[in-house]
């Protein structure tokens, strides 16, 4: 599923093309994915103006001037593709619509973009922007990890008495908005912590600690265009790179990258989930 650096670096593909441009039309192909689209979905996209596109957390958030926002979940397999005429670079003419492209925005400005999510797990609904933050979807998140919010003290404190593993902890979206299962294994290894470790009983100097990794992983992984396993590609339907840069993530059986470990990175399974480590280098 993609996490916060793919979301991210998907939105500023999108900006360029889609933020202060009018949906001439926009094309609903299905009656849902994950669950249906909200009522006239179409009719209350086309021709609205987008004044601004912003993301929380895993969501991309597409202002409009009608007063709504359309809130875009990618889900596990979405992708938002541009092909036509955007910011001054010419593309080949826009393909054929395929079979899994659900959601077409045909913009005034020639471009067109597509929502395709071949596995259906992907979400949309609209609400009014200035009761985004009731919303069901983002009210229950936590701060962004690379906003002011965020910092050691909020960290120690959300800990506090957790008897939950630090892996679990830190995929928590109530405590921290975007980080998913990749980013988590690369941070608890910078860190050196072993993914068991309970949450409350980590040293506040340990914990928070953490803040600045957060920040450098997510940061590093927008920088290099996200991590593409599987689904996720930009908007104009590069490959992200940071999967090149896994220390743990994915490298099971293959030797650990610190200076003189000998060790080989294990994978443990948490909450249904693969957890890569080193044993060695995480305590």
């Amino acid at each position: 599923m993609p996490e916060l650096p793919e979301v991210e670096t998907v939105r500023r593909g999108l900006t360029p093309v889609m933020q202060d441009s009018v949906i001439k039309r926009a094309e609903v192909r299905r009656e849902g994915l994950r669950w249906p689209f909200p009522d006239r979905m179409a009719d209350r996209l086309s021709g609205a103006r987008i004044e601004r596109l912003g993301r929380r957390s895993k969501y991309l958030l597409i202002d409009l001037n009608t007063g709504e926002t359309l809130i875009v979940h990618l889900g596990m397999s979405g992708r938002m593709q541009i092909t036509g005429r955007a910011l001054g670079k010419y593309h080949h003419d826009h393909p054929p619509l395929e079979k899994h492209d659900h959601v077409v925005f045909h913009m005034e400005n020639g471009a067109r973009v597509t929502f395709n999510d071949a596995r259906r797990f992907g979400a949309m609904d609209l609400c009014q922007t200035d009761a985004l933050d009731d919303h069901k979807l983002i009210r229950v998140l936590g701060p962004e990890p690379l906003g002011n919010q965020f910092d050691g003290a909020y960290l120690i404190e959300a800990f506090r008495g957790k008897n939950t593993p630090i892996k679990t902890a830190l995929l928590d979206q109530g405590i921290i908005a975007g980080l998913g299962n990749i980013y988590v294994c690369e941070v608890l290894f910078r860190a050196g912590i072993h993914p068991t470790r309970k949450a409350g009983r980590i040293a506040e100097t340990r914990v928070a600690g953490l803040v600045p990794i957060i920040r450098d992983v997510l940061s590093e992984a927008i920088e290099s265009g996200g991590s593409s396993l599987r689904d996720h590609r930009q908007a104009d339907g590069d490959l992200g790179y940071f999967q090149h840069s896994f220390r743990v993530y994915g490298r099971e059986g293959e030797r650990c990258v610190t200076s003189g470990c000998e060790a080989e990175i294990r994978r443990i399974v948490q909450s249904g989930r693969s957890t890569f480590y080193c044993a060695q280098c995480q305590r």
